[in-house]
């Protein structure tokens, strides 16, 4: 699966991943110390939604398209507020022109105290973020493959934050290097809070990654899936999936008030579906 971003930006996996990052920022924010966002494949932060690449799938349209003006009950919009604020920040003259990446969403979210380092290795995406961000002290920009930056960047300084690792899904072998990259890095941080995103299209592999999980020694693991439509015969991107490593304890409680929502609005069939599992710790039978 080739996930480069430009293709897919607002669509409904970027929704609910970028739900969960708002959430967990959020409750970062509940403590006065500052703390830190690490995004290992960055992107190029802001993506433009009119771009031919962006246009040819048009996914947009049945994520963040349904989303932005949609009536929601009184606790799901206070839920949903901080993401979809950042996404309107995207676009301060209004309408639904650009999509904020993960980078953009994080920085929007920061207070003066909190800091992101946003990774990439492309240096053509790294560069357009390195420009996005010119002058901003709170924001350090760093080409280098993400991977890498797992063991080069933690603990940060703060001892507090969260790492937020989104691949592309470009090559054979990501989820081996997603779940060895966070085993690593979970050894050399072990109270720092982890997102690591996943698509659910090759259900094996899906079922081999969690399972690794389940046996990685890691002790807090909640696994957040949500599907459009049920698995078919013939396998195609019908979910998304999200691990969170050291969730914020109202995480899951959040999640069960704004999935039912999420799934009656962008979901393409009456069985569009989600689950919150915890592969160890928490709720998992002793």
């Amino acid at each position: 699966m080739n996930y480069r971003h430009i293709y897919h930006a607002g669509n409904f996996a970027d929704v609910v991943k970028h739900v969960v990052l708002a959430r967990t920022i959020e409750y970062l924010k509940r403590k006065p110390g500052a703390f830190r966002v690490i995004d290992t494949h960055a992107g190029i932060g802001v993506y433009d939604l009119s771009s031919p690449e962006a246009q040819k799938t048009g996914e947009w349209h049945g994520g963040i398209g349904k989303l932005l003006d949609a009536a929601f009950p009184a606790e799901v919009a206070a839920l949903l507020a901080p993401y979809l604020g950042a996404v309107r920040a995207a676009n301060l003259n209004g309408g639904l022109k650009s999509y904020p990446g993960s980078p953009a969403i994080a920085r929007h979210l920061l207070r003066p105290q909190d800091r992101l380092t946003a990774i990439e290795m492309h240096p053509a995406d790294a560069r357009r973020l390195k420009e996005r961000f010119a002058g901003d002290y709170q924001a350090r920009i760093i080409e280098l493959d993400g991977w890498l930056a797992l063991g080069a960047h933690l603990p940060p300084k703060e001892k507090r934050g969260l790492v937020i690792v989104d691949p592309p899904f470009e090559k054979e072998g990501e989820f081996e290097r997603i779940a060895d990259g966070l085993i690593k890095a979970h050894k050399r941080w072990p109270g720092g809070t982890y997102l690591l995103w996943y698509p659910i299209k090759n259900r094996r592999a899906v079922a081999g990654f969690r399972e690794t999980l389940r046996k990685a020694g890691i002790p807090k693991v909640l696994d957040i899936a949500f599907s459009i439509r049920a698995a078919g015969v013939t396998e195609s991107f019908d979910g998304t999936g999200m691990i969170a490593v050291n969730p914020p304890y109202p995480l899951e409680n959040e999640l069960g008030v704004i999935l039912p929502e999420l799934c009656g609005l962008l979901g393409e069939a009456p069985d569009a579906s989600f689950d919150l599992e915890w592969l160890a710790g928490e709720h998992v039978p002793s």
